[in-house]
């Protein structure tokens, strides 16, 4: 039976992707799980797994890192949300890739791919992972990459949004609402980490507690207290704006 770690910082990811690999190659058998670079090195080295699936973008050792140090141990297939460059990358290099989220038609043809290297030295499959990750390196530190979708929770389903369908985000002290024009979600991660995850020409900070999408912004108001508050389009919300961050505004 072939084996596989899946290595991702996101829990809702490594859950989502092992039960899209259960659907594509119910044969495939994932024995670990790790939520960084150095965790996935460990599990290499421990569990000698046929193929490795490293998201990309990862704290501590990244996937990239990680992959260059078990590159030569097993057939390594990259989890990654990066544009058509680092496709174009991958495409020439001798390592598969995986698109976040996992498609399964897509998933289908990995899997086909990863089959035909289950009796190929790891070495010769590898051969040219250095090279390759040098070049996607030096596209992906190019220029600042940004979330493009936020995975939330729906009752007991997960969601994978295009952050430009968000018109918001809210916390308290536990949940951070996601709100769109057609529902709302619940994500576990503050607004303080979201903001530096964004792309600030998307999102602003209004409040501390508070991130809403510009081209959502319908316009501005005062309430009776004199505070400053953002109305949405197409929807009753109005959120409160701090005067830390009222010089936003100032261009509108």
């Amino acid at each position: 039976m072939p084996t596989a770690i899946i290595a991702d910082d996101e829990r809702l990811m490594r859950d989502q992707l092992r039960l899209r690999l259960g659907q594509a190659w119910p044969e495939l058998e994932i024995i670990g799980e790790a939520k960084n670079g150095d965790e996935a090195i460990e599990l290499v080295e421990q569990l000698k797994p046929d193929f490795a699936f490293l998201d990309i973008r990862m704290p501590g050792k990244t996937g990239m890192e990680a992959a260059q140090v078990i590159g030569s141990k097993t057939h390594i297939v990259f989890v990654t949300a990066y544009d058509s460059h680092a496709v174009e990358a991958f495409e020439r290099g001798a390592v598969d890739y995986v698109l976040k989220p996992p498609e399964h038609e897509r998933l289908l043809v990995t899997v086909e791919r990863l089959k035909t290297h289950l009796n190929k030295p790891v070495l010769d499959v590898n051969s040219s992972v250095t090279a390759m990750l040098s070049q996607l390196a030096e596209k992906i530190t190019a220029k600042p990459t940004y979330l493009q979708w936020i995975q939330a929770s729906i009752g007991q389903d997960l969601r994978m949004i295009p952050v430009e369908e968000i018109l918001f985000f809210r916390s308290d002290e536990k949940y951070t609402c996601v709100q769109t024009a057609k529902y709302e979600a619940l994500i576990r991660k503050p607004v303080r980490d979201l903001a530096e995850e964004l792309d600030p020409s998307l999102f602003w900070q209004i409040h501390r507690a508070t991130l809403v999408n510009v081209n959502a912004i319908e316009g501005v108001t005062r309430d009776i207290r004199g505070r400053h508050l953002v109305l949405i389009k197409g929807k009753s919300d109005k959120l409160e704006v701090s005067r830390s961050f009222l010089h936003l505004f100032k261009q509108m």
